[in-house]
């Protein structure tokens, strides 16, 4: 059996947090995947403008990117809007003008989470079921916050690894 503690930065934990949550209220596994991956990267881009990393684009580079979206529509995910566009694949998160690929972010969790994606993967499904999709559609960005790793806060905390509890993940399911 997988470890039931891993150590792990917040990013992938809320990236397949987010995937699992989508899955449960109805995209195919690879659309969540990529949706996932597109809430954690909004997530880190706030953190990092809010910790002083990252500087906020001015607002009329904000308003031309806005424009030049096309036919994106979003979708609300872990109290996100994540703008997505329907591939030949399914719906896709877009991130920076450009599609957020599934693979690539199944890749990148498989990285991050070794041999314990699988078990860690599983822990959520089994917290998403225990709620319906109108609870999860409220309240799956606090249940996050109960279950992530606990970091350093600050800058000190940027990219820092914290311990996930699977057996946490699960008590909560109860």
């Amino acid at each position: 059996m997988a470890e039931t503690k891993i150590a792990i930065n917040r990013a992938p934990v809320l990236t397949l947090w987010a995937a699992v949550v989508a899955e449960r209220l109805g995209f195919e596994r690879e659309e969540a995947v990529s949706l996932g991956k597109a809430v954690a990267g909004l997530t880190a881009q706030s953190k990092g403008r809010r910790l002083g990393i990252y500087k906020a684009a001015p607002k009329e580079i904000q308003e031309a990117r806005a424009k030049k979206r096309g036919e994106e529509f979003y979708v609300d995910l872990l109290g996100r809007q994540i703008p997505a566009v329907n591939t030949e694949g399914g719906v896709r998160a877009i991130s920076k003008g450009t599609v957020v690929s599934a693979s690539a972010a199944e890749r990148y969790l498989g990285s991050k989470f070794g041999e314990s994606l699988e078990a860690a993967r599983a822990a959520m499904k089994e917290l998403a079921k225990a709620h319906s999709a109108e609870e999860l559609r409220a309240a799956a960005f606090a249940m996050y916050e109960k279950f992530r790793p606990a970091i350093p806060e600050g800058v000190r905390g940027w990219g820092a690894k914290g311990t996930l509890d699977l057996a946490k993940i699960r008590a909560m399911a109860k």
